[in-house]
């Protein structure tokens, strides 16, 4: 075989499945096709919150404090009077634009450690790894407390701390996936090409991750969701008057003995999310295990 033809024999051999019987098989999960429906139903409210939300979420009233769930106030209202229906479907906005920042950050800071580490190996990939393990070794929500506690207490300020506790698991998937890959025999034919490690990373390396990585980035999405309801609970995280889930359930917590609905239905909506996040999670990963072991 000559050279010249060593790159078209290269470039159709992809462990990463093809996008339509990926579709296909995840499809035929129902439980992850649920769980997406609802997550879409879930993002379409955030979007749309303006037309939805049946009142102005900040607008308070003396006269509808504490409030039991009735004909005008779906939820009840909160501790100053302010629609709790209302307040949910504006909070979703931020918690879910939390999870997405929180998710970008560790994206950005572990792919490109874990494609280095994975690829170069050595003393790289040792410094790396072992900066990658005592990270891993603190609870992830603790240090993600003593970052915001640095930083101080914002939602920006939480979500960077949440990714960059993230970060490390990013980190850990990509090498592993990215130690399995340069292993094979197409990896070997373009370096004898003279490809050079950039473009090996990029064009067959990077392709052959995205199956597990987008597992892993799923899955985190619920984790940091959690996270960032953990910490605005905590009043770590969004700051008044904003409002996220975790800060809805933060406030109307004190007064679950009075009005219990508030607290029911921000935890409710903060639990359904995550289940979601983590099913569909599950779905991927099943329906690219599948294709791999059918060879599809």
């Amino acid at each position: 075989m000559s050279a010249a033809t060593v790159p078209s024999t290269i470039a159709p051999v992809v462990l990463a499945p093809p996008p339509s019987g990926f579709v296909r098989r995840f499809c035929r999960n129902r439980t992850a096709m649920v769980s997406l429906c609802l997550l879409v139903l879930i993002t379409l409210v955030a979007v749309f919150a303006p037309l939805l939300a049946p009142h102005d979420p900040a607008r308070s009233s003396l006269r509808a404090i504490m409030k039991p769930p009735g004909m005008r106030y779906l939820l009840g209202s909160d501790d100053l009077g302010r629609d709790v229906l209302s307040r949910l479907i504006f909070a979703s906005r931020l918690s879910l634009l939390a999870s997405v920042q929180a998710v970008s950050i560790a994206l950005a800071i572990g792919l490109p450690l874990g494609l280095i580490s994975g690829y170069v190996g050595g003393w790289v990939d040792t410094i790396i790894m072992r900066l990658n393990d005592a990270l891993m070794s603190f609870p992830a929500l603790i240090l993600a407390v003593v970052i915001v506690g640095l930083m101080g207490p914002s939602l920006s300020n939480a979500m960077t701390a949440i990714g960059l506790v993230y970060a490390p698991r990013i980190m850990r998937v990509v090498r592993g996936s990215t130690l399995s890959v340069r292993q094979e025999v197409y990896i070997t034919a373009a370096r004898a090409t003279g490809c050079g490690d950039a473009r090996i990373i990029l064009r067959h390396v990077l392709p052959n991750v995205t199956g597990p990585l987008v597992v892993q980035a799923t899955v985190l999405m619920g984790q940091a969701l959690l996270a960032e309801a953990g910490l605005s609970f905590l009043g770590l995280g969004v700051q008044p008057p904003e409002a996220s889930w975790g800060a809805i359930l933060g406030t109307a917590f004190p007064y679950m003995a009075q009005s219990p609905v508030p607290t029911i239905a921000a935890g409710l909506v903060i639990s359904v999310t995550v289940l979601c996040f983590n099913l569909i999670g599950d779905g991927i990963r099943d329906s690219v295990g599948r294709m791999r072991r059918s060879g599809d």
